[in-house]
């Protein structure tokens, strides 16, 4: 179907943290790549976007800072959307569901379903935390997991395990707010009845849309219409949020669902856009397609299709290309754990490198199973791909260029066998890249455009401008005619992935930036046409950079594991007299040596006061032999002697295990004299 215009949404971030690569190779890079090169084919497109501002997360989060939940939001709506700019996000709008506009466009939505009869009002009973006098919502109780006992579990999910729970299912729950232990008490909500649009959702989606929706999507879908839909509650006991309207018995208190309040943040960010907002939502010419992550799935093709559906006047989405999870440095990225490169955070680091990070996440897109972002492998495709061949190939042509007219483009003259090829693979690319794209293969896409890249890499270099000017000035020509073309087929065929390099290379160029529709073409700079100064498109990222990145990541984990250490039980009571027959001393080291053949041994010689032995001790990991003398430590000397690695070992030092497994003296902060009893 041909449609007279496009409505492009990406999933709203939670305004409870920065935007970190997930999200950004998840949803957002997909997403622009899709609106840039529409917008270059000059379709008629709006691309929303906007901070999800509700729900128990933001609350939580002020209630742990002191401060209101408005100030949370505040806070990150601001962050996130300044990142996306300079990123070079490209939203129409940028809005947020804290707006007048929003809980107005919501409690309508609401309304109207409400007036229509579609929810059922239902009874139930629910955790309640009597101090604070509030019902408590999933992520307000705490308690032992069943399945993992993880005693940190939350009343929707464990996150040591990953299991989905119910708060019922928490073993010793208790409230987040008071740590009391919650009762049960009645409270009434509406839910939309799932079941009720079961049959039309599986044949709007099982029938129409197994060939062109991804395998994931489809088979998500699948699966939970497979299993039966059920009532879902539209309602929470809350009081941030869009509030139910006053005149419904029961109302007060009571929120809309985020999950039924955020997808409606799209049309009321679109009404905030223009005037004629109905027309990107209500007319059946009007593409609609939904960016999110896999976990944004089931609201996106199950639910919202069924509110809107219920609603009866909206267009349905006719694609949801949802991307799998991305990984940082072989780890699930965490919010919580501040495990993550976070948006913000790179552009300070990496000021004027967002085409760098845009053309990693891209590459290596988790469009059909989970990926990994390192930092070595960042740099190998900043280093060896995007410097290396893209910007290696347009410096040496209009280095060249400028070395030989002048930066005059010459005439192109008589062409040979391997120009002609050259010129018919140029006219190739533009409808290959746009397939791509139009069928969100965005990792296929970029790979095409950087074998244009490669293509007049390899041309160049095969035919030598270099070695024949002196000889043949005309071949000169026509070789650095056709590089040029291919510099100028680069800065339209790019700019969706990479914008701001497409800026730089019409500057360097002297062009101003061109549709798409005059991709593949072979006169885009015309003969004696003046190019300005040549620059760099990318620069090389050095070691120590990377380095920095990875060792911040490290002391994320470090602090990380000292947050989550937990002492180990204590062993089994023993009887005092038992623990009368140790012997415990203040000793001094006074030599040490490693053991041959072995990693972990030293030998050491220890003056206990009472004599001088030799302990061996499993500390050479930790502790070089000539560090440590002089050293005091705990020493038990009525050990029997044992024999290791032909050794006699007469005693053992105490050490502390510390969280990393790092071993650490036990030994006395103040003078004491060696032979000393520890008691």
């Amino acid at each position: 179907m041909i449609y007279k215009r496009y409505t492009v949404t990406s999933a709203l971030p939670y305004a409870n943290g920065p935007i970190h690569i997930g999200h950004l190779a998840g949803v957002y890079v997909p997403a622009d790549i899709y609106v840039r090169y529409l917008r270059s084919t000059d379709k008629d497109v709006v691309f929303i976007g906007g901070s999800d501002e509700h729900g128990v997360p933001i609350t939580i989060k002020a209630r742990q800072q002191g401060v209101t939940p408005q100030q949370i939001v505040d806070k990150y709506h601001g962050i996130i959307k300044e990142s996306f700019k300079e990123f070079g996000i490209s939203f129409d709008i940028y809005s947020r569901t804290s707006n007048q506009v929003h809980h107005e466009t919501a409690d309508d939505f609401f309304r109207n379903l409400y007036n229509k009869g579609e929810f059922v009002e239902k009874f139930s009973m629910q955790y309640y935390d009597e101090e604070n006098k509030q019902f408590l919502a999933d992520r307000y109780i705490t308690g032992t997991c069943p399945h993992c006992g993880n005693d940190k579990a939350y009343g929707d999910q464990c996150e040591k395990c990953g299991t989905t729970l119910n708060a019922t299912d928490l073993i010793n729950p208790r409230s987040a707010i008071s740590g009391n232990a919650p009762v049960m008490k009645e409270t009434r909500h509406w839910f939309l009845p799932l079941d009720k649009y079961e049959s039309f959702l599986r044949h709007w989606i099982l029938d129409n849309h197994k060939e062109d929706w991804k395998t994931n999507v489809y088979g998500q879908c699948k699966s939970w219409l497979d299993q039966g839909l059920q009532p879902r509650a539209v309602t929470r006991d809350l009081d941030w949020g869009v509030k139910l309207p006053s005149e419904i018995e029961g109302a007060e208190g009571k929120v809309l669902y985020v999950w039924f309040d955020a997808p409606i943040g799209y049309i009321s960010a679109t009404k905030e856009l223009t005037p004629e907002w109905e027309k990107y939502w209500k007319d059946k010419e009007t593409k609609l397609v939904h960016f999110i992550g896999k976990d944004n799935i089931v609201f996106h093709c199950i639910i919202f299709p069924a509110m809107l559906k219920a609603e009866g006047s909206f267009i349905l989405p006719d694609n949801v290309p949802a991307n799998e999870f991305m990984n940082l440095e072989g780890d699930k990225i965490s919010t919580s754990r501040n495990w993550a490169v976070w948006l913000h955070e790179y552009l300070t680091d990496f000021p004027s490198r967002q085409d760098e990070l845009r053309y990693v996440l891209c590459a290596n897109a988790p469009e059909t199973k989970d990926n990994d972002f390192t930092w070595k492998d960042y740099q190998a495709k900043n280093n060896n791909e995007l410097l290396a061949i893209f910007g290696n190939f347009v410096n040496r042509t209009l280095i060249l260029t400028h070395k030989y007219y002048n930066g005059v483009v010459p005439e192109l003259g008589e062409i040979n066998e391997n120009d002609k090829n050259t010129i018919n693979e140029i006219h190739a690319f533009p409808q290959r890249i746009a397939s791509s794209i139009e069928n969100y293969r965005f990792r296929e896409a970029i790979n095409e455009m950087m074998n244009l890249a490669r293509l007049g890499n390899k041309y160049l270099t095969e035919n030598e401008p270099w070695k024949i000017f002196k000889t043949d000035e005309n071949r000169v020509k026509t070789i650095l005619n056709i590089s040029l073309q291919i510099c100028a087929n680069l800065s339209i065929l790019c700019e969706p992935f990479l914008p701001f390099t497409a800026e730089k290379l019409c500057k360097m160029l002297n062009i101003n930036q061109q549709k798409w529709e005059f991709a593949g073409k072979t006169d885009l700079i015309k003969e004696a046409h003046q190019l300005s100064e040549v620059g760099f498109l990318f620069q090389k990222i050095e070691d120590a950079e990377i380095e920095n990145q990875v060792q911040k990541l490290l002391d994320t984990k470090k602090a990380n594991e000292e947050a989550a250490f937990v002492a180990k039980t204590a062993k089994t009571n023993i009887e005092y007299d038992d623990f009368a027959k140790i012997d415990l001393r203040v000793g001094t080291i006074i030599e040490a040596e490693k053991v041959p053949k072995t990693k972990k041994l030293l030998k050491l010689k220890i003056d206990t006061g009472i004599d001088q032995r030799t302990v061996v001790s499993g500390i050479a990991e930790f502790y070089e032999p000539e560090n440590i003398i002089g050293q005091k430590v705990s020493i038990l000397v009525n050990l029997a002697p044992k024999n290791l690695k032909g050794i006699e070992s007469q005693g053992m030092i105490l050490m502390a295990e510390d969280h990393d497994g790092k071993l650490c003296f036990v030994s006395p902060t103040e003078a004491v004299k060696s032979g000393s009893e520890i008691k």
